[in-house]
């Protein structure tokens, strides 16, 4: 259980797995806690996120960044890490039913965010929540809670009106060799404005680590078992690509997993995946892509081969993507 735990301390980087929402759950409360006992906290950079709350069934989640849920769940965080700060704080999923100015500037130092929207909370039509910022957020920023604010699953306009309000400092997104559409304006954004990339689930949900076995021994609420590009025919000829992906990870002397890892590592410096695992062989393998070096040619096969078939997600987690990341704008906020 030590080196499982620490092992990724060690090698420079800790990700909470993608698994199960009960899993991550016990994650986020028992594991990672457990996992920074005896760790230096000033050699950890902590990433944590908040926006979801997940229901009973497997897929069913509710989207939340009311100004009272921020707070509720950096304090909530705080306390169940046992740190006194966190690095980077990620907005898991927009709520498209709060501006995303609001959700953003809860996250601010009070006196700038006053400074910022002074012409919206003296509107007659608008009651900005000045209240909350002077009182809760002054101890979320001005204790030093949070350090760098972060977007997850965020559309080019959304990414773009929080940044005009704060510097984002990542925006988490889908990309792989299995997942490809953020290229067409998300990341565009991102490097424009110059913000990280962090690219979850580089593997695929597992599809490049396990090929045909992915779906093998499954927990019952893992979200993989909804996911349309697992299922039948579109699994079907899912496994065809795979096996033109390993057998060019055979050419290059690597597994397909480390091929389509490298491929993601190679798009750039501002490019940082972050490939979930609960073993320590498999970490081990994950770091192994460092060695794979691809070229213009290599990273031209690999894409031409990479057309899979269904969505990456299912409708009900698909509904929260960054195509449906759109806020209502700022001026219509009203406080309850």
């Amino acid at each position: 259980m030590g080196q499982a735990k620490h092992g990724p301390f060690e090698r420079g980087h800790f990700s909470r797995p993608k698994i199960s929402h009960f899993q991550v759950r016990v994650a986020s409360r028992i594991v990672v806690p457990c996992a920074l006992k005896g760790v230096k906290i000033e050699d950890v950079q902590l990433a944590k996120k908040f926006g979801i709350k997940y229901g009973e069934r497997i897929g069913e989640v509710e989207i939340h960044g009311e100004p009272e849920y921020v707070r509720a769940c950096c304090e909530a965080s705080l306390k169940r890490l046992d740190v006194d700060y966190i690095d980077l704080y990620y907005i898991h999923r927009i709520d498209t039913k709060v501006p995303i100015e609001i959700t953003v500037s809860l996250l601010l130092h009070p006196f700038y965010v006053i400074k910022k929207f002074s012409q919206f909370r003296e509107s007659k039509s608008v009651k900005y929540k000045s209240q909350t910022v002077m009182g809760e957020l002054k101890k979320l920023v001005e204790e030093g809670k949070i350090k760098y604010i972060s977007l997850s699953e965020a559309g080019p306009a959304t990414i773009r009106r929080a940044h005009a309000v704060h510097p984002i400092t990542a925006v988490q997104l889908e990309w792989s060799l299995w997942t490809r559409d953020a290229e067409e304006e998300v990341i565009p954004t991102c490097r424009e404005l110059g913000i990280g990339i962090v690219p979850f689930a580089p593997l695929g949900s597992g599809f490049f680590a396990s090929g045909p076995k992915v779906m093998d021994n499954l927990a019952d609420n893992d979200l993989r078992k909804i996911i349309p590009r697992l299922q039948g025919e579109n699994f079907d000829h899912n496994k065809l690509v795979y096996e033109r992906v390993n057998e060019m990870a055979q050419r290059k002397g690597c597994t397909p997993s480390q091929l389509a890892l490298a491929w993601v590592m190679h798009q750039g410096d501002d490019v940082g995946p972050i490939p979930g695992t609960t073993k320590i062989e498999n970490l081990n393998q994950n770091l192994g892509a460092l060695s794979v070096k691809l070229t213009v040619q290599d990273m031209a096969e690999l894409e031409s081969m990479a057309s899979f078939k269904g969505a990456r997600m299912p409708e009900q987690i698909l509904v929260h993507s960054y195509k449906n990341s759109d806020t209502p704008p700022l001026s219509s906020w009203k406080s309850k």
